[in-house]
């Protein structure tokens, strides 16, 4: 990272993934073209996050390929002019990750991905989790992504007066 002055610690960028409405996902097609898209991810502990899809696809071909997946996120972006030295510039959070994909296959672990899918994005509907997953299980796929080194984070903010925060 260039800016070291902004870089984050793990507990941050997890703070960034937890908080961002998407997160994106990239990967390596079979011709070795970049893949990424923006995905629903949950988080169940410090390394792992689940995302769920359908059983085939150009995600799953590429995970197939190469397991390898990049992570990142952004949170509190805002567009900002800078009034002491008048620049343009945009306040941040922002986290990545580097990751290993894997197709869930136990079908406990599947549920319990799916729950904490749904725990995180529809918390207030879970009443009909077990009516949703009992009609659509066989038909859907579940992605576990495993950390394979510690998140990194990195954040661009002002306080009142126009200074930027100073990292940590």
């Amino acid at each position: 990272m260039r800016r070291k002055d902004r870089q984050q610690d793990a507990v941050f960028a997890l703070e960034v993934f937890d908080k961002a409405p998407f997160v994106t996902v990239s990967m390596t097609r079979k011709d070795g073209t970049p893949y990424g898209l923006p995905l629903s991810l949950a988080r169940t502990d410090d390394k792992t996050f689940y995302f769920h899809c359908a059983l085939e696809g150009e995600k799953l071909d590429c995970i197939a390929h190469n397991p390898v997946v990049f992570l990142s996120a952004v949170t509190r972006c805002t567009p900002t002019f800078a009034q002491k030295d008048g620049s343009f510039t945009l306040q941040y959070k922002s986290a990545t990750a580097v990751g290993k994909a894997e197709l869930v296959t136990d079908r406990e672990e599947k549920i319990s991905a799916l729950r904490a899918i749904c725990l995180r994005f529809l918390p207030h509907h879970m009443d009909a989790f077990d009516d949703a997953i009992a009609r659509s299980l066989e038909h859907t796929a579940v992605v576990r992504i495993t950390l394979t080194e510690p998140p990194i984070g990195k954040r661009k903010l002002y306080d009142q007066q126009g200074n930027e925060l100073s990292s940590m």
